[in-house]
């Protein structure tokens, strides 16, 4: 069932793209960001390569497994506190079905906050890259369960081409050789098995020797205390992602310098 679940998001966003390009086509789009220039400087792979661990704190108001996580959601506020405690990056969701994202919610954090921001959705189209060029994203999310080899080396060179750095997501072995045979310079292994949603913490840990010297490593998913960010410091993460233990904390600020001392 669960699996249906992914291929669930994957079909609407196929359906959230065609509906996108009835209102501006693609040639459109390509030409606004030709108009806009290309992206420089890479601000959010330079986040993820300061020294120590980075944090990628993630802004969402539900997922498919929790349902609602955060009833009460001040998304601008949320991510002005991410900033304050010290975060590096900042990843919002922008799915709207399952996470009750969008992409004017983006719109409005990127314009609230300096940090590098991650447009975090289920890319199954290059359209969705340039949208994302064209709302102010540092980074996208490219997921190796949604795409083959060739699709991810060919997104990956459209990032390029638009100055967009790309994080590989990938879950197994298969997957992270799957993202540096395409040429990803940045993998996250994440810890929740998107097949069935579930979370084995120790996924990350067992991963890591597979990603190769010169490749950023994201840990994803599962960081609920301190001693979960001390474990993946140890193994050596150059950052972690980490969204719900953040939403659900009562001082989200707190939370973060608690998990950021313990990266020390």
């Amino acid at each position: 069932m669960a699996a249906t679940i992914l291929q669930a998001i994957a079909a609407h966003a196929r359906e959230r793209v065609a509906a996108a390009e009835e209102e501006t086509s693609l040639d459109a789009l390509q030409a606004q960001c030709r108009a806009l220039g290309r992206a420089h400087g890479s601000p959010f792979r330079s986040a993820l390569e300061t020294p120590g661990l980075s944090f990628l704190c993630e802004v969402k108001k539900a997922s498919p497994s929790k349902g609602v996580i955060a009833p009460d959601f001040p998304y601008r506020d949320i991510a002005r506190d991410y900033q304050a405690a010290g975060a590096d990056a900042i990843s919002c969701l922008t799915e709207p079905k399952w996470f009750l994202g969008s992409d004017q919610i983006f719109r409005e954090i990127r314009g609230a906050v300096s940090l590098p921001m991650l447009r975090k959705d289920f890319t199954v189209d290059e359209y969705q890259l340039y949208q994302a060029r064209l709302m102010g994203a540092d980074c996208v999310l490219l997921i190796c369960a949604l795409l083959d080899t060739d699709e991810l080396a060919r997104y990956l060179g459209i990032c390029e081409e638009l100055g967009l750095d790309a994080l590989a997501e990938a879950h197994d072995a298969w997957e992270i050789a799957s993202a540096v045979s395409a040429g990803a310079k940045i993998i996250g292994v994440n810890n929740r098995n998107l097949k069935d949603f579930s979370v084995d913490f120790s996924n990350a840990a067992r991963l890591r020797d597979q990603i190769p010297p010169g490749v950023l490593y994201v840990a994803e998913s599962g960081v609920r205390a301190p001693e979960d960010v001390s474990a993946l410091k140890r193994i050596g993460a150059d950052a972690v992602l980490v969204g719900e233990a953040l939403m659900r904390a009562p001082d989200r600020g707190a939370m973060l310098s608690a998990l950021r001392e313990a990266a020390r």
